[in-house]
């Protein structure tokens, strides 16, 4: 008796078949929600998590507060490092400079800054923004309280050094609130 051949092997093609596709997905357990009501399209991005929970937020106006801060570090930077004397009869209004260097280091060191400034600017990470954020806040507390006690020392008074110091408030309320807002946990939805 000759032996029977078994049949020939069908390959079945789990692309085109639904069924076998719908299978596969249960039991790697993806296409169905998580418990963070999340909907997986791959096993990969299930094991890896979604990126867009690790993205920022933005409350309205960063940007344009980054923008800002950016181009003002910058115009001061490059007016201490090219015209000292302006700068600081600007600021300390008749007084007469002593000595540039001082001046066009500050205007290096805000140069510095300013860097940092515009590559934040491109940036999406959220502790990023939130350090150039402590920094701006920092450096305007610093030249408030530096120019303040300057103030007191000198006795001079002029609408130059009131409008900074009113600026440089105004500055550190901005920088702290977009840094709470940038460092507050997003709201479940």
């Amino acid at each position: 008796m000759a032996a029977k051949q078994p049949p020939p092997l069908m390959k079945k093609h789990s692309q085109t078949d639904l069924v076998s596709r719908l299978k596969t997905r249960k039991i790697l357990g993806v296409g169905g929600e998580d418990d963070d009501g999340e909907v997986h399209r791959s096993k990969i991005s299930q094991v890896l998590g979604n990126e867009m929970k690790f993205a920022v937020r933005e409350p309205l106006g960063l940007r344009v507060w980054q923008l800002v801060s950016a181009v003002l570090f910058s115009g001061i930077a490059i007016m201490a490092l090219t015209f000292p004397d302006q700068l600081y009869d600007a600021v300390f209004d008749g007084v007469q400079v002593t000595s540039k260097t001082p001046i066009r280091l500050y205007g290096g060191a805000l140069l510095s800054i300013s860097l940092i400034m515009w590559n934040a600017l491109y940036t999406a990470e959220k502790v990023i923004i939130r350090w150039t954020l402590l920094t701006e806040a920092c450096y305007f507390s610093v030249q408030f309280l530096v120019v303040t006690a300057t103030l007191a020392e000198t006795g001079l008074v002029s609408l130059g050094i009131l409008l900074l110091l009113a600026s440089r408030l105004l500055f550190v309320a901005i920088s702290v609130y977009y840094y709470y807002q940038v460092g507050r946990k997003p709201k479940k939805v």
